[in-house]
């Protein structure tokens, strides 16, 4: 079976993608594949390059899966979160190259990197919960949260108001963008900054600014399972 996450590392520098093909969806295996990579790149001791395939950063969670309830679907949110909370805690810098559409734990996964670099388009950057009749996990309002400025994280949660590469700067999605044909350049640009750090300070820091939040972020991984088990 061919691998839908691929591994590049140059300098130190590795580059991970997600194409499955289709629209990235967080299925089991996509979020293993994401999670062994990692595991080469924390080997490596190598900042990261998290993105997507052209036009699709993850349109979340993979529906059939989570519409069908029970053990498979349980372990697929629980990986999410999981993912999530280590993209937070990875102790080298971490660069997402935001491709395109980001929806649900597309944009958990977004928002979970330390710079966000997203390509110019006319893509959804959402959490669509509540827009299907979902109400949004613990662990998501608490990425959401720490990223986000207040009036658009209220709008994120309780409206499910889409954003766009042209306000998620100002709104906290994203840290820059740029042109698409560009991306690659700027994100390589902004990881080979990273590179020069003080890296042991650098997961530190990133692990007391952020401990109470993974903490919140953690404890909502459980609640996140409910109802998953069909009656």
């Amino acid at each position: 079976m061919d691998s839908i996450v691929s591994y590049r590392l140059d300098g130190p520098v590795a580059t991970i993608v997600m194409d499955d093909g289709k629209v990235n969806a967080m299925s089991g295996r996509m979020i293993g594949e994401v999670n062994a990579a990692l595991d080469r790149a924390e080997a490596d001791r190598a900042v990261v390059v998290l993105g997507g395939r052209e036009g699709v950063f993850s349109a979340g969670f993979h529906l059939p899966t989570l519409q069908g309830g029970g053990a498979d679907a349980i372990s697929m949110v629980r990986g999410g979160f999981e993912l999530a909370a280590r993209i937070l805690s990875y102790p080298y810098p971490v660069v997402v190259a935001c491709t395109g559409h980001a929806v649900a734990m597309g944009v958990f996964l977004v928002l979970s990197g330390d710079y966000r670099v997203g390509a110019e388009g006319s893509y959804r950057i959402v959490a669509n919960e509540v827009a299907i009749g979902l109400a949004l996990p613990d662990s998501g309002i608490e990425i959401m949260r720490n990223r986000l400025t207040p009036s658009a994280f209220n709008r994120a949660v309780t409206l499910a108001e889409q954003f766009s590469p042209q306000n998620a700067v100002e709104t906290g999605f994203l840290d820059a963008v740029v042109p698409a044909a560009e991306l690659e350049k700027a994100v390589r640009e902004v990881a080979t900054g990273a590179s020069k750090l003080d890296l042991a300070a650098h997961a530190t820091s990133k692990l007391r600014a952020r401990r109470d939040a993974l903490a919140r972020i953690r404890a909502g991984i459980e609640a996140a399972t409910e109802g998953l088990v069909p009656n």
